[in-house]
């Protein structure tokens, strides 16, 4: 099969995902090889892969030479899957926020502040103004929850986490602005929709091929939901988002199934 048009993906990457895509599951060097190939991954690096994450216990070598998830790369696949319950970790909201002030954070540490910038990200924080971040209050976790695991995702600790209420009506209005609701619905529409088409596709086709479209197709789906700011209505419809979840999570399983036949058919 031709690789020419596939998108290449980091071989770190596809690795752990395929082998965190069921419980105990096992590879070995040659099967690892073959699937970086469908991806146009030379053997050289996923064998030099293989390598580094068994050096970093991300993976573990078990009886035959074949490989397993490690202890490390169990926690890291378990990181990775909390998008499946995001919804769970959500309460409702009063109109209160959650704010991240950054003015006291050195500007010239580039690396720090590309940390800081994914870290606001994945919390769903929107700049309101120079320096100061927010996101709607809806989280179940405390404050002090919420600071730790921004700080755990790459935020500096010289950062300020507070919550804060009774915004002014014009702040309020221009918060609740933030994140272009209607656009989000648009991409919930979009994403179902394309899943789906692709759930449909998928039976018809030949093993790699299934196996690539599902990896390509299931990969964006999840990123969308892992850096998704968990808005609660009325500032989107969560409602539709929870339905787009749902399917990826479908998707996910299918995709799951498809790996596992390849590697044990």
């Amino acid at each position: 099969m031709t690789t020419d048009k596939v998108k290449k993906p980091v071989a770190r990457k596809l690795l752990l995902k395929l082998l965190g895509s069921r419980d105990d599951i096992q590879m070995n060097a040659a099967t690892a090889v073959r699937v970086g190939a469908l991806f146009g991954i030379s053997e050289n690096n996923i064998r030099v892969t293989l390598n580094r994450l068994h050096s970093a216990n991300l993976l573990s070598l078990v009886e035959r030479g074949y490989y397993q998830l490690g202890q490390k790369g169990k926690q890291f696949a378990g990181e990775i899957n909390q998008w499946r319950n995001a919804e769970s970790l959500l309460t409702s909201w009063h109109n209160d926020w959650i704010v991240v002030q950054t003015s006291m954070l050195a500007k010239s540490d580039k690396k720090q502040q590309r940390h800081n910038t994914r870290a606001l990200k994945l919390l769903g924080m929107q700049k309101l103004v120079n320096d100061m971040y927010v996101r709607p209050n809806n989280m179940k976790a405390s404050v002090n929850e919420i600071r730790q695991k921004l700080l755990t995702v790459g935020l500096s600790k010289e950062a300020l986490v507070f919550s804060a209420c009774d915004f002014e009506q014009r702040i309020q209005q221009k918060a609740c602005k933030l994140w272009q609701g209607e656009r989000l619905e648009k991409h919930y529409r979009e994403g179902i929709d394309k899943l789906q088409q692709s759930l449909d596709s998928l039976s018809t086709m030949p093993l790699e091929g299934a196996l690539i479209a599902s990896y390509e197709v299931g990969d964006n789906a999840i990123h969308d939901l892992v850096f998704d700011p968990l808005l609660p209505a009325p500032l989107v419809n969560a409602s539709l988002r929870e339905q787009y979840r749902e399917l990826v999570k479908h998707y996910d399983d299918v995709g799951s199934q498809i790996w596992y036949q390849f590697l044990h058919g």
